[in-house]
C-alpha cells in the first residue's frame, strides 16, 4: 500500500469511529479529545490527521458521500432500464441508511447544518448533484410509462429523499420488519406513487410478477 492509499485508510478508519462518536454526543457534544480516546490516537495525532474539527467533520460527510457513490450509484451504473434502475437506486439507498456498518450517512442527516461556508458549500455540491440525478432518472421512468407524469420529477425526487432518510429514525433491524421487505414495500410504494394505475396494474397480473425477480416482489 502507498503512503496515499495508507493516509486515506487511516482517515477513513477515523471517520468511521468519529462518526460513532458525533452520532451518539452530537458534534456540539463530542470533544476532539473523546474521537482521539476512540480512535486509538493522542489529541495531537488526531488533528495531525484530520486539521480540526470542522475539518473531520467535513471528511465524514465527504467519506458518506463517497460509500453513496461506491456502493448504491455504481452498482446501478450499467442498468439501463429506467424503472429498475430507479428500484435499484432506492433499495441501495435504504440499506446504506438502516445498516448498522457505517453511520457516516446518518451523520449527515444529523449534523449537516454544523458545518459552515466553504467546507458546507462543498458538501452540498455533492447533494444536489445526487438530487439532479434522481430528478434525471425519474422524469427518464415518467417518460416511458408514456403517460401524463402526476408529480414532477423535482418534488417526486424530494418526496423519495425525505421517505428514505427519515428510516434511520424509526426503523430498526431487530423488529419485526425485515429489511428486504422493507425495501420491497418502499420502493413499491414510491413507484405506485409515481406511475399511478399504471404500475398498480401491472403489478397486479401473474405473468408480469412471475417474470420478475425476488427483489422485485411486492
Amino acid at each position: 500500500m502507498s503512503h496515499s492509499a495508507d493516509s486515506k485508510a487511516k482517515l477513513r478508519e477515523i471517520c468511521r469511529v468519529a462518526a460513532r462518536v458525533f452520532y451518539e454526543k452530537g458534534y456540539d457534544g463530542a470533544s476532539m479529545q473523546d474521537i482521539a480516546h476512540a480512535v486509538g490516537l493522542t489529541k495531537a495525532g488526531l488533528y495531525h490527521h484530520v486539521g480540526s474539527k470542522d475539518n473531520l467533520l467535513f471528511e465524514i460527510m465527504n467519506y458518506g458521500m463517497d460509500i453513496l457513490d461506491e456502493t448504491v450509484l455504481a452498482r446501478v451504473r450499467d442498468l439501463q432500464d429506467p424503472r429498475e434502475k430507479l428500484r435499484q437506486t432506492i433499495i441501495g439507498h435504504i440499506d446504506l441508511i438502516v445498516r448498522a456498518r457505517d453511520q457516516e450517512i446518518t451523520v449527515i442527516l444529523h449534523e449537516n447544518r454544523s458545518l459552515k461556508g466553504e467546507l458546507r458549500e462543498r458538501i452540498n455540491r455533492r447533494k444536489r448533484a445526487y438530487v439532479a440525478y434522481l430528478k434525471n432518472l425519474i422524469a427518464q421512468v415518467q417518460e416511458q410509462s408514456g403517460r401524463p407524469p402526476l408529480v414532477s420529477p423535482t418534488l417526486a425526487a424530494f418526496y423519495l429523499l425525505g421517505l428514505v432518510n427519515w428510516l434511520y429514525q424509526w426503523y430498526r433491524p431487530d423488529g419485526p420488519l425485515s429489511q428486504p421487505e422493507l425495501e420491497r414495500t418502499t420502493a413499491d410504494f414510491f413507484l405506485r406513487g409515481l406511475l399511478g394505475s399504471e404500475l398498480t396494474e401491472s403489478l397486479a397480473r401473474p405473468a408480469a410478477l412471475s417474470r420478475r425477480g425476488p427483489a422485485d416482489a411486492a
